[in-house]
């Protein structure tokens, strides 16, 4: 018992100011939200969560922000795909200037990206002039504060987290298996399914988590590009906490996000734990 004991005990100086921080800085404060989230004029109670459950506006705000996640979820995996597969067949030089360009928009704000998509989405945008310019549209189109151009900020926003993890595990990815593929007579599309697809799967299954989360949180960008019209639970809880000041409703709604997206990120990373996929990790 002492032997096995030992070695935590030479570890702690390692991992003791980590666990002490997490405590402080991350279970602390999300425990006073858990307690504060029960207060009522009448004492602890449910009263704040079934006031959530029985508002139909509520719930369809919390839905409206799983969906968005889901939806830059997919905008950013049908976008990282092609960038993940020239990864893979570009040679060294290639690869450093991939790895640069996606990590340059990690080095800006989020702020300040977000407001760079202002000058794209609005209507007199890069977007909007392209349209007009090609024809394809006779007036201007204005895609701030819709659902769509929130999307697509998110997805340009978030495409890093998701691209970073593939690119991981492709590094270290076995070549020979494309090879073994094409000497059986596997095409270019089967290789893709049955080779590569699997092997950027556990990366790709990391991906959807970072990106997932972020992208239900990102108060700042759903407020700017989504405006006033498109209500999501950051937006939500930022109006329960800073104009009616209801705190306790707050917390609620606050954890009500939490665990709905925490639900969703589990049931991801339990998909990556799969026994057929362990062997790709």
């Amino acid at each position: 018992m002492n032997a096995l004991a030992a070695p935590s005990l030479r570890n702690l100086p390692y991992f003791g100011p980590m666990l002490t921080a997490s405590v402080l800085f991350f279970l602390a404060p999300l425990v006073v939200l858990a307690v504060y989230s029960f207060s009522s004029p009448e004492g602890a109670s449910l009263a704040n969560y079934a006031r959530f459950a029985n508002d139909e506006f509520s719930v369809s705000v919390l839905i409206d922000t799983i969906r968005l996640g889901g939806s830059v979820v997919l905008g950013t995996t049908l976008l990282g795909l092609p960038i993940a597969l020239l990864y893979w067949h570009a040679g060294p030089r290639i690869r450093q200037w991939l790895i640069f360009l996606i990590l340059l928009p990690m080095l800006v704000s989020n702020v300040v990206r977000t407001f760079a998509w202002i000058v794209i989405l609005g209507r007199q945008g890069l977007i909007s002039s392209t349209l007009l310019y090609t024809g394809l549209s006779s007036t201007p189109t204005n895609l701030m504060y819709t659902e769509f151009g929130l999307i697509l900020a998110l997805c340009q926003i978030e495409l890093p987290l998701l691209l970073l993890p593939i690119i991981a595990v492709l590094s270290r990815a076995n070549r020979s298996l494309v090879d073994a593929a094409r000497m059986l007579g596997a095409g270019s599309w089967r290789v893709l399914l049955t080779v590569l697809v699997p092997v950027m799967l556990p990366g790709l299954l990391a991906g959807w988590i970072l990106v997932f989360a972020s992208a239900c949180t990102s108060y700042v960008t759903q407020a700017v590009i989504g405006g006033a019209r498109l209500i999501y639970l950051p937006q939500f809880i930022y109006r329960e906490v800073g104009v009616l000041f209801s705190w306790p409703y707050a917390a609620a709604v606050a954890f009500v996000l939490l665990v709905s997206t925490g639900v969703v990120m589990l049931s991801i990373s339990a998909l990556s734990r799969h026994r057929r996929l362990v062997g790709h990790a």
